[in-house]
């Protein structure tokens, strides 16, 4: 048996708390804890679950909070800091002591530093990142710690930016950059292997690269690109948007992709918002193919599904479409290794369907829904604790 409380943030004034029960197959609504407004994001203390990090995406400033987690799952506000720009839409702890915080709605963020041996307090002396974009756009979206560096999303300027500390705690700076095509909006990360998997909101694509060594204001040419929309004959736009990776286990044993897409309209589909799996080997390429360059963005814009891309050294697979009940799917979590709890997925809905659990099946290349609270329609983001 496996019982997991789950946290979840949303566009609302509280984070709710959920227990998820695997041999009753229910996932029950026990409490709603007040924050700030518009807790859309959540991130867990990576070595105290006890301890949570939640943005306030608002206008014209957000805030950055912390929380102590009881154990029947209710929160207890701590600290409250400024983000230093307008709707951070993302945050998660770094290893060094610093939080993030993503302003996608300017061109800046904040690694805000935490009081040595409390994680629970800010320090309010952190600088802002100014992203050099000048006039132009930047909608900084997700933050990813990997060997040193921080990497950041930018879905305006469609760069990666490589920031690095600049001598102090909560002090970073702009050390380089990886450009991503124009138009195609990165989004998430995650890092498996020394690649980089990017899935890019605007063009609804999956992209695998390595990254070059720091510092660099280049990109290596992308070993995989491919389309994560479903096969559908409605008119329809879409938007990826979460990336996960799952972490072998013995249950487990090969990673997998699960790319969360959303279906913006005008026409739905009744069966809701898709999770594509996907598959990555390197080494391997997609069956050759003629079609020029346009001829593919062309087709990325009409979204046709391509089961295979490959454009290097490497191949991204499609295994399968998970057809959800979700509206407006946004993020998706996987339970924890320890405890078995890799075998479920949460995922939640920005407007309709609630809050779902899936079990992995079939290695995880499927999804079963097993649980799904439809108490409150709408959460973003997940944290198992």
């Amino acid at each position: 048996m496996v019982k997991f409380t789950i946290l979840a943030g949303g566009f609302s004034t509280f984070i709710a708390s959920y227990l998820f029960d695997s041999d009753a197959s229910t996932l029950t609504l026990v409490k709603q804890s007040q924050t700030g407004e518009n807790p859309s994001w959540i991130a867990s203390h990576p070595q105290n679950r006890s301890i949570l990090y939640a943005v306030n995406e608002i206008s014209p400033v957000g805030n950055l909070q912390s929380f102590i987690v009881a154990l029947d799952g209710s929160l207890t506000l701590v600290d409250t800091v400024s983000s230093g720009g307008n709707g951070p839409t993302f945050s998660n702890p770094l290893s060094t002591g610093e939080v993030s915080a993503m302003n996608y709605g300017s061109p800046n963020c904040s690694l805000v530093a935490t009081v040595p041996g409390d994680p629970l307090h800010f320090q309010k002396d952190s600088p802002v990142v100014e992203f050099p974009v000048g006039d132009g756009p930047s909608h900084p979206h997700m933050s990813l710690e990997y060997n040193g560096e921080v990497f950041v999303a930018d879905l305006g300027a469609d760069k990666i930016w490589r920031l690095a500390n600049d001598g102090a705690p909560g002090k970073f700076k702009v050390q380089g950059q990886i450009n991503v095509e124009v138009g195609t909006g990165p989004r998430h990360l995650a890092i498996h292997d020394d690649v980089l998997f990017t899935v890019n909101e605007l063009s609804s694509t999956l992209t695998a690269q390595q990254i070059p060594a720091a510092p660099n204001n280049t990109a290596l040419p992308l070993l995989a690109n491919v389309s994560v929309v479903p096969e559908t004959t409605l008119n329809s736009s879409f938007a990826a948007a979460e990336l996960l990776i799952s972490t072998p286990s013995q249950k487990f044993p090969s990673p997998l992709i699960y790319i969360s897409n959303r279906n913006l309209g005008p026409e739905f589909d009744e069966r809701g918002d898709t999770i594509a799996i996907f598959e990555f080997k390197r080494g391997a390429t997609a069956p050759e193919c003629t079609t020029s360059r346009s001829e593919k963005r062309m087709m990325r814009r009409k979204h046709k599904r391509q089961s295979v891309g490959a454009e290097g050294n490497g191949s991204l697979t499609l295994v399968t479409q998970v057809y959800t009940g979700l509206k407006q799917i946004r993020s998706m979590s996987l339970g924890p290794v320890e405890g078995g709890g890799d075998e479920f997925l949460v995922a939640g809905a920005n407007m309709d369907g609630g809050v779902v659990i899936f079990q992995r099946i079939d290695g995880g290349r499927n999804l079963k829904e097993v649980a799904r609270n439809v108490e409150i329609q709408n959460r973003t983001s997940f944290v198992f604790i």
